[in-house]
């Protein structure tokens, strides 16, 4: 038996590149980004009683994932929390590359707005801008909370590292108007904090990283943290329109 999905919405993100983006939702909480209705459901009557719910949860598309249908089903993949050199079994993984390539974000409803077609303002979202989704349902405390679960291959949110800026990258970022009045250096932390690095990689002060926000490259480097030369931390170097050279990770 055979299933179709149509997208009944598109994502615009700042996620214009696929490293870089959060590995699960609500990490970063400036990430707002809107979630545009398309015809025939961007009607107002398809929205009526969802500003009751403060979380809404996104069904979607992994459409830039590499296809693991039929014989190029993959059982286990590589969890960027086991360092990305360790297996786990698909289902028992967040990965993108799955059979049917569906995904679930949990993220925080800002504001509908309801002009010319219906736009879902959303903040805390782990997708990239692009992304079709299929579906959308409102997020339940009641049912969906569930205080006693257990998940001991992620049971805590990963650590973070601390987050500078250089002058340069400090100037950008307060003459720059982001879209939904982002504040673009907070985003920016709030990512790199999460360290977007493969995880089988060793950090190399020598070697300069780029993410994609928008239509901006954010350049960055590793290096030792000043107060404890045993742990490391990010500095923002510069800011730049255009595109940068990626590193590219291997699939989670």
């Amino acid at each position: 038996m055979i299933f179709q999905f149509e997208p009944i919405a598109t994502v615009s993100s700042p996620f214009t590149n696929k490293f870089g983006i959060p590995r699960q939702p609500g990490l970063v909480a400036e990430a707002i980004a809107e979630i545009k209705l398309l015809p025939p459901y961007n009607i107002a009557e398809a929205v009526a009683g969802l500003e009751l719910s403060s979380h809404i949860w996104v069904e979607f598309i992994f459409h830039q994932s590499t296809d693991s249908t039929g014989d190029n089903f993959r059982p286990s993949v590589r969890p960027p929390r086991l360092g990305g050199n360790k297996r786990m079994g698909v289902f028992a993984t967040r990965s993108p590359v799955r059979p049917n390539g569906l995904g679930l974000s949990v993220v925080k409803l800002e504001k509908i707005i309801i002009d010319n077609g219906v736009s879902l303002i959303v903040s805390g979202l782990d997708l990239l801008n692009g992304t079709p989704v299929v579906d959308i349902k409102p997020y339940v405390p009641y049912a969906d909370c569930i205080n006693h679960a257990v998940n001991s291959f992620a049971a805590s949110e990963p650590n973070t590292l601390p987050v500078s800026f250089s002058q340069a990258a400090i100037a950008f970022c307060d003459h720059y108007l982001a879209p939904n009045d982002v504040d673009l250096q907070r985003l920016i932390e709030q990512i790199l904090a999460q360290d977007p690095r493969p995880q089988y990689q060793k950090p190399d002060p020598e070697r300069r990283y780029g993410i994609n926000l928008y239509e901006l490259d954010i350049h960055f480097y590793y290096r030792h943290c000043l107060n404890n030369p045993a742990n490391w931390a990010i500095e923002v170097s510069d800011i730049m329109s255009g595109r940068a050279t990626q590193i590219t990770p291997v699939d989670p």
